[in-house]
């Protein structure tokens, strides 16, 4: 007796008017969102100024959609290339199919372009959008849901997938949800990262390689769990060689970058630091100051203080005491008591 399933969406796409609104490239565009806000967060904290993940990722997301559709049609090739099937299809990334492996190495293909025009070092990049990308996974892993694919063995448990769809071989039934299981186990890496970062203070690239490391071991018996069909080499799917492979080159990333370049980077945007010293910038600080022509900065706000006098100058360059003042006065006095004892010694 089955008590409880997850229904499978009868359709995957929504049309508004003659718009078609796609479940699988809304949980793509919403996981992009979300890698670009939190790697911004990140960016900001390590020094970085705000936007500069936006900038670059104006290069990275399109390089990764083409890589990751690459290796997809690579990897599959006999779904649009076989007899009977028509290759224009390997053209239609919103009925899914984008592998993440072609999609991080051609992402980062398009990031060292954009890190590059910047000025900014990659790995310090991808060490602060790394949780970003796992979280991004985990929200487009609920594309498949709505395409009704990526499932795994048939069971009775009670968070089984329904599937309804007979199409393209699919065959009716309660199936382990895989993307279900990729999906937290990404929100898991995405933790793992973030509290590493802060615990170790990984820095040159080493926060990127926890991610792959973390990811590919799920991605593992994630795979193996699998029952598409899919090339194999001595027993196993190709994604699980190409796991096993990735998790040892991260690991020996990490280890070997930990030896050579122990600590986090000091400036990861040179730029940054100089606007936020206000050097050139000319930026508001909040005072009411202005500079004079020579470069003193000049208070607005305070009233100027009264001046007094300057003394006169005589032809010779000598100063003459204004008539007005005590030091005028004083002389006076002096000259008179200095004339009555002239007369005194006449009489």
């Amino acid at each position: 007796m089955e008590f409880a399933y997850i229904p499978s969406p009868s359709r995957g796409v929504l049309h508004l008017g003659p718009i078609p609104l796609r479940g699988y490239a809304f949980c793509i565009i919403i996981g992009v969102f979300v890698a670009v806000w939190l790697g911004n967060k990140r960016w900001i904290a390590r020094g970085g100024r705000p936007g500069t993940v936006a900038d670059i990722a104006v290069w990275a997301v399109p390089f990764g959609l083409v890589g990751g559709r690459l290796y997809h049609v690579i990897t599959d090739y006999q779904l649009y290339f076989s007899e009977g099937q028509d290759w224009v299809d390997a053209f239609k990334i919103w009925e899914g199919g984008l592998g993440i492996w072609g999609a991080i190495a051609f992402g980062a293909v398009g990031a060292w372009i954009g890190c590059r025009r910047r000025g900014i070092p990659l790995p310090a990049w991808a060490d602060a959008l790394a949780p970003g990308i796992a979280l991004a996974q985990a929200i487009g892993r609920w594309g498949n849901w709505f395409n009704q694919e990526l499932y795994g063995r048939k069971t009775d448990l009670p968070w089984a997938l329904e599937i309804t769809s007979s199409t393209d071989g699919r065959v009716p039934g309660h199936y382990h949800p895989m993307f279900l299981y990729e999906s937290l186990w990404c929100i898991g890496v995405a933790a793992l990262v973030i509290w590493a970062d802060r615990r170790f203070k990984l820095g040159h690239g080493r926060a990127f390689g926890v991610y792959v490391a973390a990811y590919c071991v799920g991605r593992f018996w994630i795979e193996y769990m699998r029952v598409d069909e899919a090339h194999e080499i001595l027993g196993l799917r190709l994604n699980c060689w190409t796991a096993i492979a990735l998790f040892l080159l991260a690991v020996l990333y990490i280890v070997l970058s930990a030896r050579r370049r122990p600590g986090r980077e000091e400036v990861v945007e040179p730029d940054a630091s100089d606007e936020d010293t206000g050097t050139g910038t000319g930026t508001d600080t909040g005072t009411d100051t202005d500079a004079d022509e020579d470069g003193a900065a000049v208070d607005l706000d305070k009233k100027p203080e009264d001046k007094k006098p300057e003394a006169e100058k005589s032809d010779d360059g000598e100063a003459v005491a204004d008539p007005g003042s005590s030091e005028a006065k004083d002389d006076t006095k002096k000259d008179d008591v200095k004339d009555e004892a002239g007369t005194a010694k006449k009489s």
